[in-house]
């Protein structure tokens, strides 16, 4: 009996031990250049990052961890989105309240749309064919044609948006952080469908979709992610996450939903039916690491971060320093998928 115990207690303590080592960083590239960061957005098809650091858009490669290019010519760098049947990117110019439209090929800069004041996140719906921006202090989303990368209109959301996504099926869903909602924006049409609160999660900020089950993932700075089914506007669960919270990410494959948290953390959250869930894990990540990109192909989870020089009085932390900053890979170990 005592010979069976021990097998069996170390049989969990090994089941245990796979389970929360699941995920881990394959690699680290460094990267270097000066500035902070924000979203990375991969570009599935060609296994490219694109990460926006203040002045411009680093393009890099998925594989290598190499730079490609980069999109120049932005003032207060956030979002990109890709076009691809197009054959153009946009990227928010924050600060000067436009949008940069460059060549997917070549990076060179087509042209500059007006959008509105804090224009951040940035996402491409393809049944529409029309880019959205979302802009933060002006409680809107500026719609613009990627083929002649021109404005279309000017959508009033009744609140701060941060991250969405496209459903890829006409509609667009955005959090509101001020008013701690989901609004859902008719592609087409250009308007506002619905909205519904994400209570008790709080200031909601990144988002992901799970097309196939109508759920979405918002990253709450409340420490919390809500489920929504957003055929019913209702939230169907939470979840605890780490702080400061700026990216999320669901990979269908795995049923895994992902929170990158300034705290050093990333939370993995399982999807065992589309009403529920539980936290798989948490990996360590460098501090700072809040922002992520997960490429559907190869299930690969991006952060990127760097180091930091002292905190001055009254700061959050400290400057960039020179030549530090990385992008790493976080990846599923092959017994786990």
């Amino acid at each position: 009996m005592r010979n069976l115990v021990l097998v069996l207690t170390l049989a969990t303590l090994t089941l245990l031990a796979q389970s929360s080592s699941s995920h881990r960083i394959t690699h680290t590239y460094t990267l270097g250049g000066d500035g902070s960061w924000d979203y990375i957005v991969p570009d599935p098809p060609h296994h490219r990052l694109f990460i926006a650091r203040q002045t411009r858009v680093m393009v890099v490669d998925e594989d290598s961890g190499t730079l490609l290019g980069e999109v120049t010519g932005i003032n207060g760098a956030h979002g990109t989105a890709i076009a691809e049947s197009t054959g153009h990117g946009f990227a928010t110019s924050g600060n000067d309240q436009s949008v940069v439209m460059f060549d997917l090929k070549t990076f060179k800069v087509l042209g500059r749309i007006p959008a509105a004041e804090d224009a951040d996140a940035i996402l491409f719906d393809g049944p529409s064919n029309r880019v959205f921006t979302l802009n933060g202090d002006a409680h809107s989303s500026t719609v613009i044609d990627p083929r002649e990368g021109k404005l279309i209109t000017n959508i009033p959301l009744g609140g701060k948006p941060e991250y969405g996504a496209s459903a890829g099926d006409g509609k667009v869903y955005a959090n509101l952080t001020d008013t701690s909602e989901v609004v859902e924006i008719d592609a087409k049409t250009a308007t506002v469908a619905r909205r519904w609160s994400t209570a008790p999660c709080k200031q909601p900020v990144s988002m992901a979709v799970d097309p196939a089950h109508h759920r979405l993932f918002s990253g709450c700075r409340s420490g919390l992610m809500a489920v929504s089914d957003y055929q019913t506007g209702k939230v169907v669960a939470t979840l605890p996450i780490g702080t400061g919270v700026d990216g999320a990410g669901y990979d269908a494959a795995s049923g895994n939903a992902y929170a990158s948290n300034a705290d050093g953390t990333l939370t993995v959250i399982h999807q065992d039916s589309p009403d529920q869930y539980h936290v798989a894990e948490t990996i360590q990540t460098p501090t700072g690491s809040r922002n992520m990109g997960l490429d559907p192909t190869n299930h690969r989870v991006f952060i990127v971060s760097a180091k930091f020089g002292p905190v001055p009085a009254g700061g959050r932390r400290g400057t960039v320093l020179p030549g530090t900053f990385a992008l790493m890979t976080i990846e599923r170990d092959t017994a786990s998928r």
